[in-house]
């Protein structure tokens, strides 16, 4: 199945992952190294703002911070995203110009906290809805030495995973208006400001709020987590997409899901009273038993699709056959703009669904016993003439120049999805608005005879031995192209490669490797 995504940072396996050597090996390795500059115990700080001191340079002065690299001007809101007429009555806020008493966060993190403004970046907050859910990864982005009492000085950071990286991004508290509204996300209680600075925090990483407009869950999910992610296309759904559901609940995933229609401007409500291209929180699962109907799935989303609730499942038969007393704790104790349908109606009428977790552990089923997940991560370029070898292995003495990467697959007991591939192409100047390319991966299986050639594989495998296992992506120009599936114990190959010969960008190349935990 080919699916989109990034993976994530955990432990790593240099045995049983090698990369061929080559003009970035020395790159690949520095991101082996624990404890460097860019671990969450040790974040980069973004364009070079360091939270503390700026602080305390304006505590000591008695002033509120202004950031120059993210000004309270047009420029921070992006070219296109409102009239020159709107950007012209814009105005910025600082909450305690707006609020008596504001504060950062009010009787804990919800995702109740969050109502969409007038930016169309549902896609961020409902990947913001499901991190509340998981305060495990809402700590790492959310630090918790800032607010609006104790050396309050209008500045505040976030930290986000960033191309490999987690880096902390430095705002001022100035947030847009129009017409007296909020521009951006705007918190339910008036005097709440999480969302909304945490959502300038990563328009300034993405470089305005303009790019926060139109996007991918997948992208967001990943960013706000340095997890692994695998999206599954409901049209055509894997026959154990229950199970995956149920084990991604059970490990503690976030999910997000999209309705179908793609994105529209507006808000365009479809039949069924979901909004058309609209991406919604699953904010859990569970398992009822009444004969055919197995799984319901809780989704979040605004308040106008409370009613689909009633039209999917509560006036299904499937709802007449769940037992009373699980029908109270299933919906009517549920929040305004929650609802469970069954699996076969969520797969019905949403597009997609995004699972993210640090490790791909919701594909063991919930069964851990016994094995563990190692992660080898790379970061390389396809540079013409050199690494940018294109996609056609017909053509071997191109393609034998891409990056090689060799994993050895060798636990024959684990019949489930033991391998996961993730491809992340760096934006050309770090611009996440700037143009993708068409990229993906293929997996080869390495003959005997080519064995002993761990350096690089000659052109002669290419050209001679036909043995593709695996080829994922080339077909859609997204940030990342993500795979999972089962490979029989053996030596493989993996080779990251642009659609065309000469293209050239930067990636992330991570492999997770299911396998027997020696330790127990």
């Amino acid at each position: 199945m080919e699916t989109f995504g990034c993976g994530g940072e955990m432990g790593k396996d240099r045995d049983m992952m090698m990369p061929a050597p080559g003009p970035y090996q020395k790159l690949e390795r520095g991101w082996q190294t624990k404890g460097r500059t860019g671990s969450l115990q040790s974040p980069q700080k973004f364009n070079n703002q360091d939270f503390t001191h700026l602080r305390d340079y304006c505590l000591s002065r008695g002033l509120l911070f202004e950031d120059d690299t993210f000004p309270a001007h047009v420029s921070s809101i992006g070219p296109n995203l409102l009239s020159e007429d709107k950007l012209s009555r814009l105005q910025w806020k600082r909450p305690t110009m707006i609020e008596r008493n504001p504060h950062l966060i009010v009787d804990g993190v919800s995702r109740f906290d969050i109502v969409q403004g007038e930016i169309g970046d549902c896609w961020v907050l409902a990947a913001l809805g499901s991190l509340t859910l998981q305060r495990q990864f809402l700590e790492n982005v959310l630090p918790k030495d800032q607010g609006f009492k104790e050396n309050y000085a209008g500045i505040f950071h976030f930290r986000f995973w960033h191309f490999g990286d987690w880096v902390d991004v430095v705002i001022d508290d100035r947030l847009p208006f129009l017409n007296g509204r909020y521009l951006s996300v705007q918190p339910r209680s008036r005097n709440e400001f999480w969302p909304s600075l945490l959502e300038k925090a990563y328009a300034k990483l993405r470089g305005s709020y303009q790019n926060l407009h139109w996007g991918y869950i997948s992208d967001a999910l990943v960013d706000l987590t340095g997890g692994v992610q695998v999206q599954f296309l409901l049209q055509k759904p894997p026959s154990d997409l229950q199970e995956i559901i149920k084990a991604a609940a059970k490990s503690q995933c976030l999910m997000g899901c999209t309705t179908p229609g793609g994105q529209s401007i507006g808000n365009m409500e479809l039949k069924n009273g979901l909004v058309k291209g609209h991406a919604y929180t699953v904010t859990g699962a569970t398992e009822v038993r009444t004969g055919t109907f197995s799984l319901p799935i809780i989704l979040s989303g605004r308040p106008l699709i409370a009613d689909f609730c009633s039209v999917a499942f509560h006036s299904s038969p499937q709802w007449d056959r769940v037992p009373v007393e699980y029908k109270k704790d299933l919906c009517e104790d549920k929040d305004d703009g929650e609802f469970w349908m069954s699996c076969q109606a969520f797969a019905e009428q949403f597009f997609s669904l995004c699972i993210c977790n640090n490790t791909p552990s919701f594909l063991d089923f919930g069964d851990q016993h016994g094995t563990k997940w190692s992660l080898a991560m790379y970061v390389n370029q396809w540079a013409r003439g050199l690494t940018a070898g294109g996609s056609n292995y017909h053509n071997a003495g191109a393609f034998s120049r891409n990056p090689q990467y060799f994993i050895q697959v060798e636990e024959p007991d684990l019949k489930n999805y033991n391998v996961v591939v993730s491809l992340m192409q760096k934006p050309a100047n770090n611009m996440p608005d700037a143009q993708k390319l068409f990229t993906g991966f293929l997996i080869f299986r390495v003959e005997p005879e080519f064995q002993g050639l761990r350096d690089r594989l000659p052109v002669a495998f290419f050209s001679q031995y036909k043995s593709k296992v695996l080829e994922c992506g080339f077909n859609m120009s997204t940030r990342d192209v993500t795979n999972y599936f089962y490979l029989s114990p053996g030596t493989y190959v993996v080779v990251p490669a642009t659609a065309e010969e000469g293209q050239e960008a930067e990636f992330l190349l991570r492999i997770f490797l299911r396998h027997q935990d020696s330790t127990e």
